[in-house]
């Protein structure tokens, strides 16, 4: 393989890593969803999209990035707060399509507001002045924006995994989720502790589609096939696996990219055959448990 070839490859490689800290972004927003409430959210891709708006709609109030960038995951989460407590709370214990139900009806919802407020029709939304361009990286020419959309999200992660792995407040929620009949024994109100996972599940999903937005567009139904791919890497890393998430999310990503490179028409069908070969081989995912995948 010469020189140029090799170029391309790595560039893919680049590309792929960017795509798939997207796929990161809102499979561990599903994926914690699911992991500590046990609710399977079709209204994620509804979030990815609703951050995205909020986002185009924040920049076009301020006209800063950075003040959308803060605006979005607040107002996600404000969202996700009242959804989770006057619509998903009192379906608690009941048979889970009722909050399956329920959470596509909001995705629906949503989706049907977007297309009110903004129309039918896509917004253009440009990467910030700041982050246009590119910058080279050894022999190649790569895009700033990903480079800071992979930066952002190595961010994210570090502070949810000190959240959820060294505080005390984390601690109550990974036990919430294993117990929470002991949990609430102890005194704590779990009802705080699934609110508060809910939002950050929520805000992880718009800020993801705010973060995508100069590199996927902006249009009412882009929560549609994000909202397949997420469930794609979570099934794939192991529902209720953050770990999982990430690794499956990052290496779905570069798979794609690379696929696209050597055989375009098969980028879209790619991500399936993994999953379809993953679950032959581990039905609970990479780094699932078994008990979750039943």
């Amino acid at each position: 393989m010469g020189d140029v070839s090799l170029g391309l490859l790595e560039l893919q490689f680049l590309t792929g890593l960017a795509l798939g800290c997207i796929f990161v972004l809102v499979a561990t927003g599903l994926t914690l969803i699911f992991g500590l409430l046990n609710v399977v959210n079709f209204a994620h891709g509804a979030f990815y999209a609703t951050g995205a708006y909020l986002g185009v709609f924040a920049f076009g109030l301020t006209g800063s990035f950075w003040i959308s960038l803060v605006a979005v995951p607040l107002g996600m989460a404000a969202l996700g707060m009242a959804i989770e407590k006057f619509l998903l709370r009192p379906l608690y214990g009941l048979d889970p399509s009722y909050p399956l139900l329920a959470t596509f009806g909001v995705g629906y919802v949503l989706v049907e507001l977007i297309r009110i407020l903004f129309g039918t029709d896509g917004i253009p939304f440009s990467a910030p002045g700041a982050f246009r361009g590119s910058v080279l990286l050894g022999d190649i020419s790569f895009p700033r924006y990903r480079i800071f959309v992979m930066c952002a999200t190595v961010a994210l992660l570090t502070a949810l995994w000190l959240f959820i792995e060294k505080t005390s407040y984390g601690l109550i929620v990974r036990a919430g989720a294993k117990s929470p009949e002991i949990v609430e024994v102890l005194g704590v109100d779990t009802s705080k502790v699934w609110l508060l996972v809910f939002a950050i599940g929520t805000a992880v999903a718009g800020l993801a589609g705010f973060l995508a937005a100069p590199m996927r567009g902006v249009i009412p139904e882009m929560g549609v096939n994000v909202l397949i791919e997420a469930f794609v890497v979570t099934v794939v890393g192991g529902m209720g696996s953050l770990a999982g998430a990430v690794i499956a999310g990052l290496a779905m990503g570069v798979i794609i990219s690379i696929t696209s490179f050597f055989a375009a028409d098969f980028s879209n069908v790619v991500m399936f055959a993994i999953m379809a070969a993953v679950l032959l081989v581990r039905p609970q995912g990479l780094f699932g448990r078994l008990d979750a995948a039943r």
